[in-house]
């Protein structure tokens, strides 16, 4: 039944270097949301190596089903079931220790960048963590030339999809006591950022 799953190639490749990131940036109990959990591929590879965090998946109505397969067959206990998550509509209650997401700031529009970096904003404790990982631009422009292709690409699908800028990102999270502390240079181009919310 496993091979019938929702997969993902992206993130069968880049689980290993973000877990290696992961490893260094988040705390080693609480709760941990996830954002655009996908295909769960992410999830039941990073879950084990944090058995203090209880882990809280979500995406969007049309992926739930397939991620929720997943879950039932792969997860470890501190896994929960996955929730519906719209960033321009719909957050869980609570507060949470960490927030993770993957490759989805270039395939939102701005205005669902900027709230789900206000949600992040809102919903994390004091010091708490966001790691944003995926392909950006740095200081004006492309940082390869095959993000420079897909950001051509993605524009050619949905106008308001496309490579965002650190900096920006950087200027909008400060508007939400999101500070950015550390960006990691990632393969195939990607990075992974770090913010840490202030206390509140």
């Amino acid at each position: 039944m496993t091979n019938q799953l929702p997969f993902s190639e992206a993130c069968e490749r880049n689980k290993a270097p973000i877990l290696e990131v992961l490893l260094e940036e988040l705390p080693g109990q609480g709760r941990l949301l996830e954002i655009g959990s996908g295909t769960g591929q992410h999830l039941v590879h990073f879950a084990p190596h944090f058995p203090g965090l209880v882990w809280q998946p979500s995406d969007q109505p049309g992926q739930l089903e397939g991620l929720a397969a997943r879950i039932r067959l792969e997860a470890p206990p501190n896994v929960l079931p996955a929730i519906e998550l719209d960033v321009l509509r719909h957050w869980p209650p609570g507060k949470f220790d960490a927030i993770f997401s993957s490759n989805t700031a270039h395939i939102m529009s701005w205005a669902e960048v900027s709230a789900m970096l206000a949600g992040a904003g809102a919903l994390l404790h004091g010091h708490g963590i966001f790691c944003l990982y995926g392909p950006f631009n740095e200081g004006g422009g492309f940082t390869a030339p095959g993000n420079a292709e897909f950001d051509r690409q993605l524009r050619a699908r949905d106008p308001e999809m496309g490579l965002r800028d650190i900096e920006a990102l950087d200027k909008l999270g400060a508007k939400h006591k999101l500070v950015l502390q550390r960006k990691y240079d990632m393969p195939a181009n990607n990075m992974l950022l770090v913010f840490m919310k202030l206390e509140d």
